[in-house]
């Protein structure tokens, strides 16, 4: 005897409405595995050829966080995509960057936020800092099989964590290895460069606004030496993605600031480089 389907009669399955985990992913794991994004067949022996992203960094400040990324999307030697997003709302006080398989990384971020949603809800409270990360790290490490097919996402998580009253960073590995870093961090081709201009830049106490500035030269730094990481393009005013967290919440910083930063960055470059070119020829 068949069943009848219970959307059929207007009804949700049974499976909706029985009490169980307040993780929306072991729900979906459950009910439909198949809609994961690491339960896909894969594709395949070889890689598979996917638009990239590249790069995130993450800086530690007064108050909370800065994260920022910039907005080129690279397909081999071809640059795909030049106002791809890269660095999303995971709730009110957390901020997650996407760095690697483009596609892929962005319907991990769709589903983390949906799982911290849901966690709310079911629960009633928010999942700490620590929590979040956890989950997060759990998801990447569902997507290993895609990641050996080279669709691998890496993304950069950071919040403010409402116990400690200060801002966090969190780095992650293709196998979901989770690590705290301190003080800023960078992911993505551009991040060994982004890295060593953070390190010069960064210091104890940078205001929001001060952190903001250090974020933007680091991904300009990037994308002098990383082909595959896009400046703040002054043409087509297209500018990088940069957000605040803090007790107040996620921020997105404003494209018409994000202008002024960059007018400032590059007329005091463009100045030292006049300066060193005169001093050559003197």
């Amino acid at each position: 005897m068949t069943h009848p389907d219970p959307l059929a009669t207007g009804r949700l399955p049974a499976a909706f409405l029985t009490p169980g985990s307040s993780s929306f992913v072991d729900f979906l794991a459950s009910y439909a595995p198949g809609l994961l994004p690491g339960n896909r067949p894969v594709v395949g022996a070889e890689p598979v050829a996917a638009p990239h992203g590249t790069t995130i960094v993450a800086v530690v400040c007064a108050g909370g966080l800065v994260m920022a990324g910039d907005r080129r999307a690279t397909m081999g030697s071809m640059i795909a995509s030049r106002e791809i997003e890269k660095v999303f709302p995971a709730d009110d006080y957390s901020a997650i960057g996407i760095a690697g398989t483009a596609g892929l990384a962005v319907e991990l971020v769709r589903l983390f936020q949906l799982e911290l949603e849901h966690y709310e809800k079911i629960e009633g409270s928010l999942l700490s800092l620590d929590g979040k990360a956890n989950r997060l790290a759990t998801m990447i490490r569902g997507n290993l099989g895609l990641a050996l097919q080279g669709l691998a996402v890496v993304p950069l998580f950071g919040g403010f964590d409402l116990d400690r009253g200060v801002g966090r960073i969190f780095s992650y590995d293709v196998t979901g290895g989770r690590y705290e870093e301190h003080e800023h961090h960078a992911v993505g081709s551009g991040s060994v460069f982004a890295r060593g201009s953070l390190k010069k830049l960064w210091r104890r106490g940078l205001t929001p606004d001060e952190a903001v500035r250090v974020a933007l030269e680091a991904l300009v730094d990037a994308a002098d030496d990383d082909s595959a990481t896009g400046g703040p393009d002054t043409t087509r005013r297209i500018w990088p993605v940069v957000a605040t967290v803090t007790r107040s919440g996620y921020l997105r910083v404003p494209d018409e600031t994000l202008e002024q930063v960059v007018e400032t960055v590059v007329a005091e470059r463009r100045a030292q480089h006049g300066h060193a070119r005169g001093g050559e020829h003197a």
